[in-house]
């Protein structure tokens, strides 16, 4: 991955914030950020917040042979994906130095520390066995990827449940949730991974980096642990050389976060399952809010249909008297009338005057198109006496008989002008007439 750079004003900034002991969010030196779980709608899916940062955990299984080496134990399959959605800087479909070292620690906290019985995922010895496949996809980075991603997948795993599986001589039966109820995994203990960030080689100390801080710390310490205080698995990172003090008082402090939170797992888990047994709303659905923009459904209101006719009697007897009714339109000026509710209009005089007017346009616009029409004759009558005159000339060859027509000359048109006066009122005319075939449309 590449981290987003820091200027040397902000890299100066967080090393003297630390050396004063404050952090950007207003936490402690050993404050670990708010952790909340939700669930999916199916078993084994869940979302895990550590302040900003989020992690996506979806558990699959599948009946597949066992491995040649161990035919009675299941396989367990983890894997761990960073995407452009998260950050930027992640590249999709490339595996990066982070991603590897993640995926590293995620399979030892897991897998090594033998947290999940996997002799119990064995069905057939040698021939059928439980393969368990979390997958983990990282919605959002703030930094302590690791802390996020351990929670998610132990919380994911816990909430479980494979198909029940009953075997008959070679037949193996497998049941829908519907024939009998899923079974949950056999899990010994919840191993939990807290991050510390180190500082100048190793002075200063800081529990759950977030992102900022962890572009100018100069190590990493990664402790998993479960309630039991039994340490499953620590990694070291940076190059940073540390005191044996240090790893006790870290060790010390993974204890208290671990069994933190392992008792907030334990309570997000029953509360899905009594929200389950009960038929209440759980997984994702829970935590959008009931307003009446998103309701999909709203429940039918009551309605008494008892003494509607005294009901509207009562409400006509107390209502307010209907307004003054004119009895004849009141004329504030020629041309203009106020017609209220009931009354004639009173917009006839104007009907008959505009009548008028439109019955002189059309007189006029007669006149001039009577007019056209009669010059329009008048040219061809001309052009057809010059083509009578024209005379026709024959060849007076002995071998064939050629008729010979020359082209008659074109007849210049002259037309008359009309006055600028007639050619004015026969286009207010149209003009006037458009206006009223649009008005009847």
């Amino acid at each position: 991955m590449k981290a987003t750079p820091l200027s040397n004003c902000e890299r100066r900034f967080l090393l003297r914030a630390i050396e004063e002991r404050k952090r950007l969010d207003g936490r402690q030196c050993y404050d670990y950020r708010n952790v909340r779980i939700s669930f999916g709608a199916d078993y084994g899916c869940c979302i895990v917040e550590l302040g900003k940062t989020r992690v996506l955990a979806q558990v699959s299984c599948e009946l597949v042979p066992p491995k040649p080496n161990r035919p009675t134990e299941g396989i367990l399959f983890f894997n761990l994906e960073l995407s452009p959605m998260a950050a930027p800087g992640f590249e999709p479909g490339r595996q990066s130095e982070l991603l590897v070292k993640l995926n590293r620690l995620i399979e030892r906290c897991l897998r090594n520390s033998k947290c999940i019985d996997t002799e119990s995922l064995c069905v057939v010895a040698g021939e059928k066995v439980w393969q368990i496949r979390l997958d983990l996809h990282l919605l959002n980075h703030d930094g302590n990827i690791i802390d996020a991603a351990s929670i998610a997948g132990i919380v994911a795993l816990c909430h479980f449940r494979r198909p029940d599986v009953s075997v008959q001589g070679e037949e193996v039966t497998v049941y829908t949730p519907e024939e009998r109820d899923p079974v949950p995994l056999s899990i010994h203990h919840m191993p939990i991974c807290v991050s510390f960030a180190f500082f100048q080689q190793g002075t200063y100390l800081l529990v759950d980096p977030s992102e900022r801080e962890e572009c100018v710390m100069d190590g990493l310490l990664v402790i998993a642990m479960n309630k039991h205080r039994e340490i499953c698995t620590i990694q070291s990172s940076g190059g940073i050389m540390l005191v044996k003090d240090q790893v006790l008082r870290c060790s010390k402090i993974t204890a208290v976060k671990v069994a933190e939170i392992t008792e907030l797992i334990q309570k997000a888990l029953e509360n899905d399952q009594k929200v389950r047994k009960e038929g209440g709303k759980f997984g994702f659905a829970e935590s959008i809010p009931n307003q009446k923009i998103t309701a999909f459904k709203m429940e039918s209101a009551a309605v008494d249909t008892n003494n509607v006719e005294e009901q509207a009697e009562e409400i006509i007897t107390k209502a307010d008297p209907p307004s003054e009714v004119f009895a004849k339109p009141i004329l504030h000026t020629p041309g203009t009338a106020q017609i209220g509710e009931g009354i004639e209009n009173s917009w006839g005089d104007l009907e008959e005057s505009e009548r008028e007017e439109a019955a002189e346009e059309e007189g006029e616009s007669e006149a001039t198109a009577f007019e056209c029409q009669k010059m329009e004759t008048e040219d061809t009558s001309t052009t057809r006496e010059t083509k009578k005159h024209e005379p026709i000339v024959l060849s007076d060859s002995e071998e064939e008989e050629v008729v010979i027509l020359e082209p008659p000359a074109l007849p210049r048109k002259t037309r008359t002008q009309t006055n600028s006066k007639q050619e004015t009122a026969s286009k207010k005319a149209f003009n006037k007439r458009r206006k009223k075939k649009r008005a009847a449309y």
